[in-house]
């Protein structure tokens, strides 16, 4: 039987046994809570009418994590003005169930209110000891893809009063120095001979495809999705206009506002493009440029095993994905004399920082030939054997 409350000298504090209760009421009903000495008790009274003449009260929820985040995944819809994708959506879905829900429900066993700041930084050291589903460590990266369904969710649940602040916002993230992992994950390219060697061994119709990759740096969600009204393929300005990605069978927007962009492309893809639509049934202007048999989209799987695997082999680059083409065309790009934020623009990537953060192992890091402003100080050239010389130009002096 619990011990009887007394009262103290303090209005709203009573003691019960060893520890103090305090009683309050927030919308006509009576709140209780305990704890273990005067002074908290009569710091957390203040601290709660002050919440409850403020309207910022906020019982202690009792629903656990992952009753709370399998509600609100189902119903979240970003909180950005393009919305939320459902692949997305189950991307989110994959990483709580496997990496969230196990520490927090399974190992610590907490309500959405309970989990603290240093529970979300428990929670990635944890993080940094799991494997990914190919047996190695979570990455950098991936772990940062985990921590963001749970920062939102836990964002959610503020916003929606069931917490007054997230424990997620401000978690540090790992950055661990890992010099064998860069070296395996760093952007790779073919070189020309390899390229000429894809596009040789493949059929016709492959090629076409192949060589629009390489060429306009597309993603492989955006070239599955080009229709025949995307492709302007007549006068002098030949070129791809991107606005929709294909991501696992989804079709949306590409992957950020900048993915929306036109290309320019060469008269030789224009032939090539012409003669494939010529070839293909699937010529009207709603009809996908690339699809398989029946018209449907091509599915990646199918054509990395039957189409781009023998080929890469062939040329020497068993390495090589289809963002291998990309990646050919951007170092191709900088190769011809384009900027970064040329390069940035032509490919979709949300700046030219990332641009070059990407792809700068790939720049001529040679220092070059000295730069000469004899032009600007009024100073001749010097004249190359055999050529005339040129007029008197005007001396410093006369610039003076």
């Amino acid at each position: 039987m619990a011990a009887k409350m007394t009262k103290t000298r303090h209005p709203g504090i009573y003691k019960r046994g060893s520890r103090y209760v305090i009683v309050y009421r927030v919308n006509g009903k009576q709140r209780k809570e305990a704890v273990r000495t005067l002074d908290e008790a009569l710091r957390m009274k203040r601290a709660r009418e002050t919440d409850r003449d403020r309207g910022e009260f906020q019982a202690e929820s009792k629903i656990r994590f992952r009753e709370y985040a399998e509600e609100w995944i189902e119903r979240y819809q970003g909180k950005g003005r393009k919305g939320f994708r459902e692949t997305t959506r189950a991307d989110y879905r994959r990483d709580l169930s496997r990496y969230a829900y196990p520490f927090f429900d399974e190992r610590l066993g907490r309500t959405v209110s309970a989990i603290t700041p240093r529970d979300v930084a428990n929670w990635i050291a944890w993080l940094c000891e799991q494997k990914g589903p190919k047996g190695k460590p979570l990455a950098d990266a991936s772990i940062r893809r985990v921590v963001a369904p749970v920062r939102a969710c836990l964002g959610s649940a503020r916003r929606e009063g069931l917490i007054r602040h997230n424990p997620a916002d401000g978690a540090a993230l790992p950055h661990r120095p890992d010099v064998d992992a860069h070296d395996v994950d760093q952007v790779r390219v073919f070189t020309r001979e390899q390229l000429g060697t894809v596009l040789a061994v493949v059929r016709e119709e492959h090629r076409t495809f192949l060589l629009l990759l390489a060429e306009t740096g597309l993603r492989w969600s955006e070239a599955i999705a080009l229709r025949w009204s995307d492709i302007e393929l007549n006068g002098s300005d030949a070129r791809v206009s991107v606005r929709r990605a294909n991501v696992r069978g989804e079709l949306g927007p590409p992957k950020s506002k900048h993915g929306k962009r036109d290309v320019p492309i060469s008269s030789t893809l224009v032939s090539a493009l012409r003669k494939h639509r010529a070839a293909s049934e699937w010529n009207r202007d709603d009809d996908l440029v690339f699809c398989a048999g029946n018209g449907a989209p091509l599915r990646y799987e199918n054509m990395r095993r039957r189409v781009l695997a023998p080929a890469v082999e062939e040329a020497g680059a068993p390495w090589a994905g289809f963002h291998a083409f990309r990646h050919t065309c951007a170092s191709m790009l900088f190769e011809g004399g384009k900027n970064a934020v040329q390069v940035q623009r032509w490919l979709g990537h949300h700046s030219p920082a990332f641009t070059l953060d990407t792809y700068v192992h790939l720049l001529d890091d040679r220092r070059g030939e000295p730069l000469d402003l004899s032009r600007e100080l009024g100073s001749p050239r010097p004249v190359p054997p055999g050529l005339p010389a040129q007029a008197p130009q005007r001396t410093l002096e006369g610039l003076a």
